[in-house]
């Protein structure tokens, strides 16, 4: 199984260029979203819930990251993210940003520029 996060955002910034989206996201692209603002902006990023390795040894007496309260607190975590990063003015004209919440299929290998 795969986590995956339906991210819904809704805007009145006119520099993004839909003021609906929904995109569904896996952890490795906030990942890369978090990455790329580290490396191309002057933003401080916010750090990312936790990697979920120990939940996935065997022999634990939960259901590890299936377990329905870790999947509620890794999607709070994320959603407190990308909140603290989307409403940063400077995060705001990352091309990255607008890629992740904006664009349905994810090019990893664009070219990093202001919007």
């Amino acid at each position: 199984m795969l986590f995956v996060l339906s991210c819904f955002s809704q805007t009145n910034l006119p520099i993004f260029k839909l003021k609906e989206s929904r995109v569904r996201r896996r952890y490795s692209d906030f990942e890369w979203l978090r990455g790329e603002l580290e490396r191309e902006s002057k933003v401080v990023v916010p750090p990312l819930p936790g990697k979920a390795l120990f939940r996935q040894l065997p022999f634990r007496g939960d259901d590890g990251i299936f377990d329905d309260s870790f999947i509620e607190e890794r999607r709070q975590g994320l959603e407190q993210f990308l909140n603290k990063v989307a409403g940063h003015p400077l995060a705001q004209n990352e091309r990255c940003l607008h890629i992740f919440l904006q664009e349905e299929s994810m090019d990893k290998n664009y070219t990093p520029s202001k919007n």
